[in-house]
């Protein structure tokens, strides 16, 4: 039975360290009040005119595909998660394939936000498994930094994300004892306004019924940055914290049950848990309801923030670099986010 591996796995971040101190300086916050609720200490911003969600996403790519042993040249296919690409369209797909000079070849762009790397990733296990690609790569790549609302306002979103990009080379496997052992993916659509980017978009007032955040009177005209957009600064990403924790910690552990049962293991044979970076105490409360030890759950917000759809790939990357699991071992991936979607995926290194 063909399976899917990981080849190869990169990460790439910016340079830019803000630490919470720093996000004090243009708000009213601190860093006991960021840490409490968010377990974060610093993250990475962007470089305007430097990184762009596409140039991040070729910086992992480079290294991911360095460490599978092939060239971009040999790369067959191009899964690209984002929810911030850098132009409305095209998709960042092909920006990646042109910066590196790839064959053409075909490139997916998908939209699933913090659960856009398990999507992605299960997507590409399909390819491989019936044969008709051999060398996936898969990135996921963000740069929140460039919208966010740097304001008192703003700051229950923005003190959470950070950017950066994370990738991986799939191949084909008939190694029992390593690859994709299944992924798992879910939606529920009833309150996605809870966790949104609204605008500018063509919903034109559609959804205003019962939704939360309140929709407008009028339509502010579809795509277009209208004034009165601008001065009800309604531009900027919308969270329900409360209500994003709450259905986080019911379908997290949910979801890498289902996992583990379609597989016949217990939580006692995840060597490590990668969960999506979205919030600490979100990783330690499913830490803590599925009974795992501190050495089988991997967190890195404290120092990279909340990077969506990359959250996974940079952890799942970091853990490999700093030995967390060898070859043959059973890692669990995990996450959350808009939509709501959320997903889990099985694999022996």
């Amino acid at each position: 039975m063909i399976r899917s591996k990981i080849a190869g796995i990169g990460m790439y971040v910016p340079e830019n360290v803000v630490t919470n101190k720093d996000l004090m300086k243009v708000m009213d916050t601190s860093d006991e009040w960021i840490q409490e609720r968010t377990g974060i200490k610093e993250r990475r911003f962007a470089t305007r005119y430097k990184d762009t969600t596409t140039t991040m996403g070729v910086e992992a790519a480079k290294i991911a595909i360095e460490r599978a042993g092939i060239t971009a040249r040999d790369i067959d296919f191009i899964v690209f998660a984002t929810l911030s690409p850098d132009y409305f369209f095209p998709g960042c797909g092909v920006l990646l394939q042109r910066m590196l000079q790839m064959r053409e070849i075909g490139a997916l762009d998908i939209r699933n936000q913090c659960s856009g790397f398990l999507y992605g990733l299960s997507v590409g296990d399909q390819f491989i498994r019936t044969g008709m690609y051999k060398n996936i790569l898969l990135v996921a790549s963000e740069t929140h930094s460039y919208a966010l609302d740097f304001s008192t306002r703003g700051r229950n979103v923005s003190v959470i994300f950070g950017d950066g990009a994370g990738a991986v080379v799939l191949q084909p496997s008939q190694d029992e004892n390593r690859g994709i052992l299944s992924t798992h993916l879910h939606s529920d659509g009833s309150e996605a306004e809870l966790l949104s980017m609204m605008n500018p978009g063509f919903h034109a007032g559609r959804f205003a019924e019962n939704k939360k955040p309140p929709m407008p009177e009028k339509p502010y005209g579809g795509l277009f940055i209208t004034e009165e957009l601008v001065q009800k600064e309604d531009l900027y990403p919308y969270m329900d914290g409360p209500a994003v924790f709450r259905k986080a910690v019911i379908k997290m552990p949910e979801v890498i049950m289902e996992a583990l049962s379609q597989n016949g293991l217990k939580t006692s044979d995840i060597k490590i848990l990668i969960p999506h970076q979205a919030n600490l105490r979100i990783s330690q409360y499913v830490q803590r309801k599925m009974n795992l030890s501190d050495e089988q759950v991997f967190n890195n917000i404290q120092k990279f923030g909340n990077t969506t759809a990359a959250s996974v790939p940079i952890a799942f990357c970091e853990a490999w670099e700093l030995g967390k699991f060898k070859e043959g071992d059973l890692i669990c991936l995990a996450a959350f986010g808009s939509g709501f979607t959320w997903a889990s995926a099985l694999l022996k290194w």
